[in-house]
């Protein structure tokens, strides 16, 4: 089954089960430096892989920046 969340404003398709960590894996997306609100909420890192997305999820990626 396939479901669709919005990832940072955009329509994404993905595999029914998957977890905010599987996602992140699939979009190579380096976790490092990266804090994720899931539907308005910040979701703790610890709670990445237990986290299974559901279909009209809205999920949003931000990088921090460092500058001086």
């Amino acid at each position: 089954m396939t479901l669709t969340i919005r990832l940072n404003d955009k329509a994404q398709p993905l595999a029914a089960g998957q977890s905010v960590a599987d996602l992140l894996a699939a979009q190579e997306v380096n976790p490092q430096g990266v804090a994720i609100a899931l539907n308005g909420a910040v979701l703790p890192r610890g709670r990445w892989a237990e986290t299974r997305l559901n279909d009209g999820d809205e999920l949003h990626l931000f990088t921090a920046i460092a500058g001086g």
